[in-house]
């Protein structure tokens, strides 16, 4: 006799489509900057949308503006929003109005930065907030998780301010996703490769292990 049930072979769409309704949801903020390994962000948002995982993730994605160099926006679902420099001031023209970067922090669960450019690093690290990606990070909730995953060519990894840059940022509480060793897209050989994004999606639903 073949499996029945909701989660069994002989479930039908429906059945199947309300256990996937059960699975607790967690609200996933994923922030792009302008590296190289940026070109990953789709499969990124796939992995954490399969429907295997224990957890159904609400996704919302910042990209930089160098970011946008990397990756073709229609390539990610429609159903996932992808935010802007530009959308921070659309949503605000007096007092009283929605602040993005605000909402964005309350909204999200946890944070995840894949790819963090040594620019982007650097300016975190320094408290610069130009943009709407540095604008969250800097009223992000310290009693949340914030993943962030380096990746950069390895005579920038191997310069001893990203080390301390990146030492700063776990003091701060900040969890460092850390670069592997490969062959780069510039041809070198070397560290400041991102983690791989099944490795990057384990970490982060290891997270949620735990009731928030």
């Amino acid at each position: 006799m073949g499996e029945t049930g909701l989660s069994g072979k002989g479930a039908t769409d429906s059945e199947r489509a309300a256990t996937k309704a059960m699975k607790p949801e967690r609200n996933l903020l994923i922030a792009a900057t302008g590296s190289v390994a940026t070109i990953k962000m789709v499969q990124m948002i796939s992995e954490f949308s399969d429907d295997k995982l224990p957890y159904k993730f609400n996704i919302k994605v910042i990209i930089t503006e160098h970011a946008k160099h990397f990756f073709e926006l229609e390539e990610v679902p429609e159903h996932v929003p992808i935010l802007h420099n530009r959308d921070e001031w659309l949503t605000w023209n007096k007092r009283g109005d929605p602040v993005l970067h605000i909402d964005l922090g309350k909204w999200a669960d946890i944070m995840l930065i894949a790819p963090l450019s040594a620019n982007s690093l650097a300016k975190i690290a320094s408290g610069i907030c130009d943009n709407l990606m540095l604008c969250v990070v800097r009223a992000w909730d310290l009693e949340k998780p914030l993943f962030f995953a380096p990746a950069m060519n390895t005579r920038m990894y191997d310069h001893p301010i990203t080390r301390e840059q990146i030492d700063k940022l776990i003091k701060w509480g900040y969890k460092e996703i850390p670069c592997i060793s490969k062959t780069l897209m510039c041809g070198d050989t070397g560290n400041g490769a991102m983690a791989e994004v099944s490795t990057i999606v384990s970490i982060v639903v290891g997270t949620f292990t735990m009731p928030l």
